[in-house]
C-alpha cells in the first residue's frame, strides 16, 4: 500500500493521385450502420519497400518513423515519404519519441541464446538527427530477475510533456498482485546535476487490472497512446479476453484519491460496445480529439469522436491485411499495412480542398 501511495505520488508531481474507397462498398466487416457517405481518399503512391512493418508514428520535428520489423531497423522519413536514413534495431514493434527528441523502442535482445524483449532509447539530439548515428541505451531488459522473465514481451510506449513515459507490457504470468506480466510501467527522467540524463523505473502503474475483462484493465496490452495536452490520459488497446478492448484512461484526483478510470462509461457509445474490437493493435489521437484504431483481425480502422461516437470508419480484407499501426498528421492517415509489407496515405474526401 505504501508503494502504491508512493507511486500516486510521483504521478502527480510530474503531471503538475488518388484511389477512392467507399466504405459502404469495400466489404469491411465494421461499416454497417455507422458511416455515412464520407469517403477516405488514398494518396499515391504507396511507400513500399518494408517487411512486416507494425508501427508508425509521426515525430516532433516533423519527421516520420517506421518500426520495419523484419528488417530490423526503425526507417526515418519525410512527409512526402522520402527515406532520410535508418537505424538497425532488432526485430522493433513499437516507437515513440519524447521532448527531448529521443525515440523510445520496443524491440528485441538475445543473450547467451535467448531471445528477450526489449526496451532501447536512441538519442538523436547528440547524432544531429544523422538517424545511423544515433547512440542507443538499453532500458529493459535490466536485472537479473529481468531475465529470469524472457516470456514477458513490451508492446508499446507512450510519452507526455513532462518526459514521463509509460511502457506497456504483457505476459502469461499475472497471478502476483505484486508484478504480474500484463502491465503498464512508468519512467521518469531527470538530469542527475552533471548534464547526464537518466532513465528511472518508478514502477507499475496502480490500479490497473492484469486480467480484468471490464474497465481500467491491462489485458494483454497491445499498444498505449497519449495525448498531445498537459496530461497524463492514455488510450489503451487489448487483445486479450476484455469486452471493453480499447479504453480511454484519465487520470483523475480528487481529495479522495488520485488513479485512473474511464473516460467513457460503459455501454455508453460505439466505442464502449462489448466486442466492437477483435484485435485492436495500435490508437492514434488527432488534435481534435478523435481517436482512431486499427484492428488487425476486422483488417479495418476504425474512427471515434471525443464522445466514442463512431465517425468514418474504414477498411475490409480487399483493403488491409493485418493493420497493425495507424498515425495522424496535417490532415493524413497514416495506416501500417503490415501482411501487405507497406504503408498507406488517406485523405478525407471533406478535407480535399
Amino acid at each position: 500500500m505504501k508503494k502504491v501511495l508512493i507511486l500516486i505520488f510521483v504521478i502527480v508531481v510530474i503531471y503538475s493521385c488518388t484511389d477512392k474507397f467507399d466504405i459502404v462498398d469495400t466489404g469491411d466487416p465494421v461499416s454497417q450502420g455507422s458511416i455515412g457517405d464520407t469517403l477516405y481518399i488514398q494518396q499515391n503512391p504507396v511507400w513500399d519497400g518494408f517487411n512486416k512493418p507494425q508501427d508508425i508514428i509521426v515525430g516532433r520535428e516533423p519527421f516520420l518513423y517506421v518500426a520495419d520489423t523484419e528488417n530490423d531497423r526503425i526507417v526515418m522519413l519525410d512527409v512526402a515519404g522520402q527515406r532520410l536514413g535508418e537505424l538497425a534495431v532488432p526485430h522493433p514493434t513499437a516507437i515513440a519519441q519524447d521532448y527531448d527528441l529521443s525515440l523510445i523502442i520496443c524491440g528485441t535482445f538475445d543473450s547467451a541464446g535467448v531471445t528477450y524483449s526489449a526496451v532501447y532509447r536512441a538519442d538523436l539530439f547528440s547524432a544531429q538527427h544523422q538517424i545511423g548515428d544515433a547512440g542507443i541505451t538499453r532500458l529493459l531488459p535490466k536485472t537479473s530477475f529481468d531475465f529470469s522473465r524472457p516470456e514477458r514481451q513490451y508492446t508499446g510506449v507512450c510519452v507526455f510533456q513532462s518526459n514521463l513515459f509509460y511502457v506497456s507490457r504483457k505476459g502469461p504470468v499475472n497471478s502476483s498482485p505484486v508484478d504480474p506480466d500484463n502491465s503498464i510501467l512508468m519512467f521518469s527522467r531527470y538530469d542527475r546535476g552533471d548534464g547526464v540524463k537518466v532513465d528511472t523505473l518508478l514502477g507499475r502503474v496502480p490500479q490497473v487490472e492484469p486480467l480484468g475483462t471490464g474497465l481500467v484493465a491491462a489485458y494483454d496490452v497491445s499498444s498505449i497512446t497519449s495525448f498531445e495536452r498537459n496530461n497524463i490520459d492514455m488510450v489503451v488497446t487489448m487483445i486479450g479476453n476484455n469486452s471493453f478492448r480499447v479504453q480511454w484512461l484519465e487520470w483523475v484526483v480528487t481529495p479522495l484519491y488520485s488513479k485512473y478510470e474511464s473516460k467513457l462509461s460503459a455501454f455508453s457509445s460505439e466505442l464502449m460496445t462489448v466486442n466492437k474490437f477483435g484485435q485492436p493493435e495500435d490508437a492514434a489521437v488527432d488534435e481534435y480529439m478523435n481517436i482512431y484504431v486499427a484492428d488487425a483481425e476486422k483488417d479495418s480502422i476504425y474512427k471515434f469522436n471525443s464522445f466514442g461516437d463512431e465517425m468514418e470508419s474504414f477498411g475490409g480484407p480487399d483493403v488491409f491485411d493485418s493493420p497493425h499501426a495507424i498515425a495522424h498528421f496535417d490532415k493524413t492517415l497514416y495506416v501500417v499495412d503490415t501482411n501487405n509489407d507497406r504503408i498507406l496515405r488517406y485523405i478525407l474526401s471533406t478535407e480535399i480542398d
